[in-house]
């Protein structure tokens, strides 16, 4: 018998050193793809009879699939779950604009978890978790990143003139031309940095803004499906395009890996940030979302479950299995971490669990746990029961009031509150609890800063794209290329050294600088169609100050000089146009003492 038990013991240690990596041996290298708005039902291989994945389904055969695995609603919301194993409404990120689309500063992130446990970091494509110091991708962990600025390549915020080919992105925040399509891009600056970086173990965040809007691809992409299109089998041809177009950089990923000898040491994650955009239509009866209801914005299923493949085979993580447990987007980080026995900071305190058991160990099953989704395009919280999803085995709790068992009722149909009252109150109870220790959060109570004053960025830029209001959003550098009015004006900011600022309100970017009542110069790619608008004043106000300008027209900035303390304050800036007043497009800060 004690030998029997020496025996146990022996293959025992074997079986957990070849799926835990020891860290004096070789760490495994981790690459995590997210695409933009790509739903559940975006892939041939979960049943669309229509779009051409190869690559995808591939994986999909040798990977682990959690086929109950939850995102939030929109974008931004999901990136800052991933980013810190925090739900949106305890990390402050629970919208995608209105201030309330950036981080907090501070915040630990998953890439500074790899960075601080010896790996390389790099990010491609989208970030959209702040735009300035001291949440820049580079502020958050990653030695490189290559990006496209706010929620998508062409947005106000992102550079001037980008159309998704021939962009200027950013590197390491300074503005770079590149030549070709932006996803192609993003997937080659990968590539190029894991050769750079071949001597330390590597975290990729590979985020592509495809198939986000606008739809926009080349024609040999989206050509397959255009009569798909005309028949109103799928709501957008450009849409699948941008997928297969995303499908062919993923198979061009797995081949350079298998080339370099990287592939059995790497984790290897596909997922998608939201519910679809493009895959179905709003009444859900153009296209393909297995089967659920709802699409990107919904707290309906069809809004936040999403693909989620997993493959490492040095870590017997393979096979081409499913895995039905209830996980979530807040669980990657601790599973990251415990899969490549990462020192996690105890001040973290991360809502998401380590599921990695359920990857390694055949039968096992995670502990009984609630999942909430809680998020609002505003800058305002989210609801406490209202307009959010809370979650729980196969039951689906929505606004409240509405129970769900998506295992019976995929569509989402039958609501079952009336026959369960128990089971509801369970539900209420829980999110109770889960949004009362939230409210007591500073990231819930605050808004996040944009930071004056500091070394790491002399000077900020502001957009109305991000400024708080009660408008709606204003999005797109065509829309301000019109004279869109807005009247989103605030801003909020953290002084770090106290001094003498010039604020400059202007009507263009600096990088195609034009008159306040006139138009620019140059029209990149010809591409916007300028018009003319004629506010006779700019006013400011900040710390207790109120400061108003005329405009004589020709100028391209109405400057202020002011004086600010050290601390947090808000700016409030106005373009004023008779009885009208409305947000400024641009605004710069930097310090000049």
């Amino acid at each position: 018998m004690r030998q029997f038990l020496l025996f146990s013991v022996v293959i025992l240690q074997i079986l957990v050193a070849n799926v835990l990596v020891v860290k004096a041996g070789n760490p495994p290298n981790v690459i995590l793809i997210l695409t933009d708005d790509q739903g559940i039902g975006d892939l041939a291989c979960h049943g669309n009879p229509w779009i051409k994945t190869p690559n995808l389904d591939a994986f999909y055969k040798e990977a682990v699939r959690m086929t109950d695995f939850h995102v939030s609603p929109y974008c931004a919301p999901t990136r800052s779950s991933i980013m810190t194993g925090q739900y949106p409404i305890n990390n402050g990120v629970w919208a995608t604009y209105k201030g309330r689309d950036a981080l907090s500063e501070n915040t630990s992130t998953m890439a500074d978890i790899f960075q601080q446990n010896a790996y390389a970091t790099g990010m491609f494509g989208k970030w959209h978790l702040g735009d300035n110091y001291p949440v820049r991708p580079t502020d958050c962990g990653f030695d490189v990143a290559v990006q496209h600025k706010a929620g998508g390549v062409g947005e106000l915020s992102d550079y001037w003139g980008n159309t998704y080919f021939n962009d200027v992105y950013y590197v390491n925040n300074e503005p770079k031309q590149f030549e070709g399509y932006c996803t192609d891009v993003w997937y080659n600056q990968a590539t190029k940095f894991i050769d750079e970086n071949k001597e330390k173990p590597f975290f990729i965040y590979l985020a592509s803004n495809a198939p986000h809007s606008p739809w926009i691809v080349d024609e040999k992409y989206s050509e397959p499906y255009k009569q798909l299109e005309k028949d109103k089998k799928i709501v957008s041809a450009n849409f699948y395009g941008m997928i297969a177009n995303l499908d062919e950089n993923i198979g061009k990923l797995e081949r350079f890996l298998k080339k370099r000898n990287l592939t059995d040491n790497t984790i290897l994650i596909f997922m998608t940030d939201n519910g679809s955009s493009g895959g179905i239509s709003r009444n859900g009866k153009i296209g393909y979302n297995k089967g659920f209801r709802g699409m990107k914005g919904a707290k309906t299923e069809g809004g936040h479950r999403v693909p989620f493949f997993i493959r490492w085979p040095d870590g017997k993580i393979e096979g081409g299995k499913d895995i039905s447990d209830l996980t979530a987007h807040v669980d990657l980080l601790p599973t990251l971490a415990h899969l490549c026995q990462l020192n996690l900071p105890q001040h973290m305190n991360l809502d998401g669990v380590d599921f990695s058991s359920l990857l390694v160990n055949k039968g096992s099953k995670l502990d009984d746990r609630t999942v909430f989704v809680h998020n609002r395009q505003d800058w305002r919280p989210p609801m406490d029961a209202k307009q959010n999803c809370v979650m729980s085995d196969q039951w689906r709790l929505v606004n409240g009031r509405e129970l769900y068992d998506i295992e019976e009722d995929r569509y989402q149909i039958n609501n079952l509150a009336q026959e369960h009252p128990e089971l509801v109150k369970n539900l209420l109870n829980d999110n109770e609890r889960f949004v009362k220790l939230a409210k007591t959060r500073s990231e819930y109570q605050e808004l996040p800063s944009h930071v004056i004053g500091n070394s790491e960025q002399k000077e900020i830029t502001l957009t109305i794209q991000h400024a708080i209001g009660d408008d709606g959003g204003i999005w797109k550098c065509e829309q301000v290329a019109e004279g869109m009015r807005n009247t989103n004006n605030t801003h909020a900011l953290r002084v770090d050294c106290a001094g003498t600022y010039e604020i400059s309100c202007c009507r263009w970017p600096k990088e195609c600088p034009g008159p306040v009542w006139g138009t620019p110069d140059k029209n990149p790619k010809n591409f916007f169609t300028y018009k003319t608008i004629k506010p006779e004043k700019v006013r400011i106000s900040i710390a207790n100050q109120i400061l108003e300008k005329e405009i004589k027209g020709d100028e391209e900035a109405v400057s202020f000089q002011v004086n600010l303390d050290k601390g947090k304050t808000l700016l409030v800036n106005d373009f004023i146009e008779g009885k009208e007043k409305y947000g400024v497009y641009y605004t710069y800060i930097k310090k000049v003492d």
